[in-house]
């Protein structure tokens, strides 16, 4: 799908054609088939599902030395992934940057969404009656050790056995850690990119524009935040600091979840996904296969 300028983004569809739209928006670095098909055929026996690959992931276009861009860009992607699909509006679920992303589509594109659901992230800055960024915590010192070779060129294995490492670092001490499960979804990412080098476009895109906490005050769009408690990036409170700057929003505890989709965690996180779409699917009572 063609987005703007030289930019085409790989779009998948799956799901109930007939159900009201969803949209998946992944975290920073990482392609759409990051989100584990489990979770993705559980939501699509009700939904008509969408994922895609952000710039600089997965099939999609890789050219941020030659384009470099904002990660607001990014948010005005995902607007373009539905204006290509035809879908007026459709409930979005952002993890990590998707959930930033998905704060700036509640701000700007209010009126292209059904709802919104936001896990593993942080408030926008300027949020809350202080307006101060919201604080990251203690984060494991191997977590940052790993960030700073992110971009390191890796033979293909290494690059894989990077990547299930950071996973692990991600996924906390809560719930087990399946490395078996974790290196299947780095190959199927692999082969799906064609190539398993990084160049961590997200972390050098521009930042600015983000600091708008403090206008999620006026967000009317039903909005589930989800607390994942074993976050080594964004631990509680930061889900409660979302929830409390989103007027209405619920907010849910997954038990044990960290900032990794593992499958422990992928059940509960579709239940809980479903219950808040279930119930304004209902409340709606207008959106047909188009989100209308």
């Amino acid at each position: 799908m063609d987005v703007s300028g030289d930019v085409r983004l790989w779009v998948e569809q799956s799901g109930r054609r007939e159900g009201s739209p969803l949209l998946l928006v992944m975290g920073a670095n990482s392609s759409g088939v990051a989100w584990p098909d489990e979770l993705v055929a559980r939501l699509g026996e009700h939904h008509r599902v969408v994922r895609y690959d952000h710039r600089d992931t997965g099939r999609s276009t890789w050219a941020f030395d030659q384009q470099p861009y904002a990660v607001a860009d990014l948010a005005r992607d995902a607007v373009a992934v539905l204006d290509g699909l035809g879908i007026d509006r459709a409930h979005v679920v952002g993890m990590s940057m998707g959930g930033t992303l998905a704060q700036l589509l509640l701000l700007d594109h209010p009126d292209r969404l059904l709802s919104a659901t936001i896990l593993a992230t942080a408030v926008l800055e300027g949020a809350g009656p202080d307006g101060a960024p919201a604080p990251f915590g203690d984060i494991d010192p191997r977590l940052l050790a790993l960030w700073e070779r992110l971009a390191d060129p890796r033979s293909r294995e290494e690059e894989i056995a990077f990547r299930v490492e950071h996973w692990r670092l991600l996924n906390g001490d809560e719930v087990p850690f399946d490395a078996d499960e974790f290196h299947r979804l780095e190959e199927h990412v692999v082969d799906h990119t064609g190539r398993h080098d990084n160049p961590a476009a997200h972390a050098r895109a521009d930042q600015s524009g983000l600091d708008r906490g403090a206008e999620l005050a006026s967000v009317a769009v039903p909005t589930l935040v989800v607390e994942a408690p074993a976050d080594p990036i964004n631990p509680p409170p930061s889900a409660a600091r979302i929830a409390d700057a989103i007027p209405g929003a619920d907010l849910v505890t997954i038990p044990g979840m960290g900032h990794a989709l593992g499958s422990p965690v992928v059940v509960p996180l579709a239940e809980a996904i479903l219950e808040h779409t279930r119930r304004v699917d209902v409340t709606d009572g207008s959106a047909d296969a188009t989100g209308r």
